[in-house]
């Protein structure tokens, strides 16, 4: 894990603000429990993945509290543009499973990246699914980093689960086609949308996220083994229920069916 960037932290500071005001275009964001993520110890912080979307939202939102690492795949870290931005932020770079990487030893890889910075005091952010959702729920099957992270977890860090919802049927997620959206293709559409609809006037996506402090029931699952402990992560983020895709229309003057249902 690499030391962050002051300029590097002063600047995203600054980047996270135009995103927030960026996303409250097309999102009309709820958050609670954000008094939780000014705790002074290292967060291990453990959120859902309904959609690409979704780092951007949680990491403008919580960057306000914690300037938290985040574990990043390579697929992402690697882009030009993003890595310098990582690489300030002194993010984690961890071998892109789900494409196929044969690197064995990506688990050990993210343990010990990721204790090294609670030992630097930081805060780390980690999708224990490790890959978008395929349905309206969270399935996290065999998945191993975030119970082994946990069961070595210094006693000064507190586990904080972050449950977001509303974003299932988003053009970010795999709703429509089963497949992961292509990440700067969204981001243009994006950016059309928001000028199509004169800036001001883009339908909104209400999105909720919930933030909660899950040490001592995280740190109990987690000593009675990865299945008890991955079912009691599904649970938490699966509380309220499978979420039906919300496929909201793009424009505020109804054009035709199809591009009113496209996300």
């Amino acid at each position: 894990m690499k030391k962050q960037n002051t300029f590097i932290i002063i600047v995203l500071l600054k980047v996270a603000t135009i995103v927030r005001v960026l996303l409250s275009l097309r999102y009309k964001i709820s958050v609670k429990g954000s008094e939780i993520l000014k705790k002074s110890s290292p967060l291990f912080i453990l959120p859902n993945h309904q959609a690409l979307i979704d780092p951007f939202i949680i990491m403008s939102q919580t960057f306000r509290y914690t300037k938290a690492i985040p574990v990043v795949s390579s697929t992402f870290y690697d882009i030009p543009l993003l890595k310098s931005i990582f690489l300030g932020l002194g993010a984690v770079r961890v071998s892109n499973l789900e494409a196929g990487s044969r690197n064995t030893n990506v688990l050990n890889e993210i343990t010990r990246s990721v204790l090294k910075g609670f030992g630097r005091g930081k805060s780390v952010v980690l999708y224990p699914s490790g890959q978008l959702a395929v349905q309206g729920y969270e399935k996290i099957f065999n998945k191993k980093s975030a119970h082994k992270i946990v069961s070595k977890i210094p006693d000064d860090v507190k586990v904080i689960g972050v449950r977001i919802t509303g974003l299932w049927g988003s053009m970010w997620s795999k709703a429509r086609t089963g497949q992961t959206p292509n990440l700067f293709v969204q981001i243009l559409k994006g950016f059309f949308y928001i000028l199509a609809n004169l800036i001001f006037f883009l339908p909104r996506r209400t999105i909720t996220i919930e933030i909660e402090d899950l040490t001592l029931k995280a740190k109990t699952n987690a000593q009675m083994g990865i299945k008890p402990f991955n079912l009691f992560l599904e649970d938490y983020y699966n509380f309220h229920g499978e979420e039906n895709p919300n496929f909201l229309r793009h424009f505020f003057i109804p054009l035709n069916k199809k591009a009113n249902s496209s996300e």
